[in-house]
């Protein structure tokens, strides 16, 4: 059995960096890659490899960065970025900072967020991006959780910093001020040698109850980064590549600085939001080849579709997605309107680097993450532990270790240890399918699953179908409590420009899932709203904000109105 949509081919006649999937697996060495990037010392430090090799092999004199802002252009040689690195050290080391310290940065995308986060890596700190549309009590909570010392921003963004309310806050440096600083005694090398395990990077998980946690990745991590950007994303010498995340996510600083730069990519970095224009503008201009970017932009995109002819966009090679699982509309759309496969990848900010991928050399069965990465073994477990026969829904789990993977939750045994309850295993909290084939598709997260009259139904693969429907943009689909079935199927849509709310097409559109996917995975009720509850950055529905409401609401009808029956509703 296998669990196929349409799939897409591999595109004919291209030099892929891995050709050859099922080969590679089976001889894949974790342990030889670490060894490549690693000193006959046993020492490491990941910015040196990231930069600073690059300009030793003879590319100093390439473009390591393009940066664009609004009519703004700037461009950096892999040279200039080194000289620009060690300058910024030099302050840092100047300035007190010792191997270990937890140093932030509270920048916009700018070339300085980029080059203050390998400053800090460089001089033996531990860097601790920081999202630039953060406020006050965020910022507060991930310095303050691991104690912080000195805070990289500029005199804008230091008005959102609390300080009095960091007591381990000693040193702010304002970018403004370290660009004009003059150095004497610069050292020729600023680089500090660490061990693979000593902390390279802390990033903090929002989650959705309690505060964030911070998960702390070793210098080991290099080469996790390293393959998975040579091989998933597919990087060449002439590459130009644009990640459109912020690294004070994970993947703006694993894949939009580490493993481009360590593939010695030239960059784009773009200071600014969602606009479609303006991003197609991007790629034209500067003939952009890879492109990574979120599902909801892709899905903004598709809703703007008229703006595709007045763009050239030819350059584009290769162009993959995260964040959130990648509906198979969107890639059909991409197949048919751009000529591209979009190809989904899964990963956690807790692993550090791509798990399941969709490798450019492979097949796309639309509604898969892909296959697990080589070196990489995926379990579908059940509630023992036991791994579970394939085509079944179970949690998705990864055998332990690889290098990517999170060396510690900060100050937090316990939370750590909860993802490793299985000896041998990492527990993602994700619900998945492995088909036969070695593809995973994604159901759910754990808490997400719906239960409706003994069937479980996945609410992504529900969403999947409603956005099919000509009428539906945007969709969110929950288990709204039913004292019968225990949960109902409950839907949350924004429509297209063009169609108006009705009953009958209500009712269009849920007998289009019914038919198309499943009567029971059908919603008994689709409510339409005016936007959906969203992420900041990342754009993605929040279920949990959906079911919270409704639970609300369902207490109230019970305690005042008495149980409504189910039904097709239009309500806002």
């Amino acid at each position: 059995m296998t669990l196929k949509n349409r799939s897409i081919p591999s595109l004919a006649n291209h030099a892929y960096n891995l050709s050859d999937y099922n080969e590679v697996r089976k001889n894949f060495d974790w342990n030889q890659l670490g060894r490549d990037f690693i000193r006959e010392d046993g020492k490491v430090n990941a910015a040196h490899e990231t930069i600073d090799r690059h300009v030793e092999d003879g590319y100093g004199d390439k473009i390591a960065l393009h940066y664009v802002n609004g009519e703004e252009r700037q461009s950096y040689t892999f040279k200039e970025v080194k000289e620009k690195t060690d300058h910024y050290a030099t302050v840092l080391k100047n300035s007190g900072v010792k191997k270990g310290d937890r140093v932030f940065v509270f920048l916009p995308k700018t070339p300085e967020c980029y080059i203050s986060i390998l400053a800090i890596i460089k001089i033996g700190a531990i860097a601790g991006p920081l999202f630039e549309a953060f406020m006050q009590d965020a910022i507060k909570e991930r310095i303050n959780d691991c104690e912080g010392t000195l805070l990289i921003t500029d005199k804008d963004m230091v008005n959102r910093v609390p300080q009095d309310e960091i007591p381990s806050l000693k040193t702010i440096l304002f970018v403004e001020d370290i660009e004009v600083l003059t150095i004497e005694g610069v050292e020729e090398d600023v680089v500090e040698w660490l061990d693979p395990e000593d902390g390279l990077i802390i990033h903090y998980t929002s989650g959705s109850t309690g505060k964030p946690k911070g998960v702390l990745h070793a210098h080991r991590a290099v080469g996790h980064h390293y393959i998975s950007g040579k091989w998933v994303l597919d990087i060449k010498d002439d590459d130009v590549y644009w990640c459109t995340s912020h690294p004070g996510w994970v993947t703006g600083s694993v894949y939009g600085l580490f493993a481009p730069w360590l593939n010695r990519a030239t960059i784009i970095i773009q200071n600014g939001r969602f606009q479609a224009e303006e991003w197609y503008q991007l790629i034209e201009e500067f003939k952009v080849t890879i492109w990574y970017s979120a599902p909801t932009a892709f899905r903004m995109l598709l809703a703007q579709d008229e703006l595709l002819e007045k763009y050239d966009l030819s350059s584009i090679r290769h162009v993959l997605s995260v964040g959130e699982p990648l509906n198979p509309e969107v890639i059909y759309w991409a197949w048919e309107k751009l000529g591209v496969r979009i190809h989904d990848t899964w990963w956690m900010t807790e692993t550090g680097g791509h798990l399941v991928v969709n490798l450019p050399s492979e097949e796309i069965r639309p509604g898969s993450m892909g296959r697990p990465f080589p070196g990489i073994q995926v379990g579908i477990l059940d509630e023992d532990g036991n791994e579970l026969p394939r085509c079944s829904v179970g949690q998705l789990a990864v055998r332990t270790p690889w290098p990517g993977l999170m060396k510690e939750i900060w100050g937090n045994k316990k939370k750590f240890n909860d993802y490793f309850k299985y000896e041998g295993w990492y527990l993602s909290g994700d619900l998945a399918i492995q088909d036969e084939d070695d593809y995973v598709f994604f159901q759910s997260r754990d808490d997400d699953m719906i239960n409706s009259s003994g069937e479980r139904i996945g609410p992504f693969e529900v969403e999947s179908k409603l956005i099919e429907h000509p009428a539906v943009s945007e969709a969110g689909v929950i288990g709204k409590p039913d004292p019968t079935r225990g949960e109902i199927v409950k839907a949350f849509i924004t429509l297209r420009p063009g169609y108006v709310e009705s009953e009958e097409l209500l009712e269009d559109i849920r007998l289009f899932v019914r038919n198309q996917l499943a009567a029971h995975a059908a919603p008994r009720e689709i409510e339409v709203m005016d936007e959906l509850p969203k992420t900041t950055i990342s754009g993605k529905i929040l279920r949990r904000e959906l079911k919270a409401r409704e639970v609300a609401l369902s207490h109230a009808e019970a305690n005042h109105t008495g149980v409504k029956e189910p039904s097709v509703s239009a309500t806002r």
